[in-house]
């Protein structure tokens, strides 16, 4: 398949919002594609690799508490929880002091998805900020949450 170069796509010039968002729009589909493929290929989407990373960094975390880190609905991340927890990658353990709580904790089989691997969005994700530099990172990171808090507002 042919690489597209969402930047040179001079050839239906934009105003620069509408430029912007087609840019949004393209890394998304990408983001879509690529976890449909790690699907395929590691038996792994890329919303439940990050959910696994994420509960291997904070062990014991609660759904909620996931749910807010990740930026998903907790209707979303139960669906993902259940999914990850049926293939015994993940356990959920009632929270000792909070019985109306759960602990998310990593099966010994989940912790092999949390490391970064070739094929990943991480890694390409990992390779772009490299490549762009602190600086430019720092400057796209204030406008994306700029754009995420303003499209949360509405």
């Amino acid at each position: 398949m042919a690489k597209r170069d969402p930047g040179h796509e001079n050839h239906r010039p934009l105003d620069p919002v509408l430029d912007f968002m087609r840019l949004l729009w393209s890394i998304e589909h990408s983001l879509q594609r690529i976890s449909k493929r790690m699907e395929a290929d590691l038996g792994i989407t890329g919303p439940q690799r990050l959910v696994l990373r994420v509960v291997g960094r904070f062990p014991g975390i609660s759904a909620s508490d996931l749910a807010h880190v990740v930026r998903l609905h907790p209707s979303t991340i139960t669906g993902v929880l259940k999914r990850l927890a049926a293939k015994g990658w993940l356990e959920r353990r009632q929270d000792p002091s909070d019985t109306r709580r759960v602990q998310l904790l990593l099966k010994p089989q989940g912790v092999a998805f949390t490391r970064t691997s070739r094929g990943t969005v991480e890694h390409a994700v990992t390779a772009a900020l490299d490549h762009a530099g602190a600086g430019n990172v720092r400057v796209a990171r204030t406008v994306l949450l700029e754009i995420d808090r303003r499209l949360n507002d509405m």
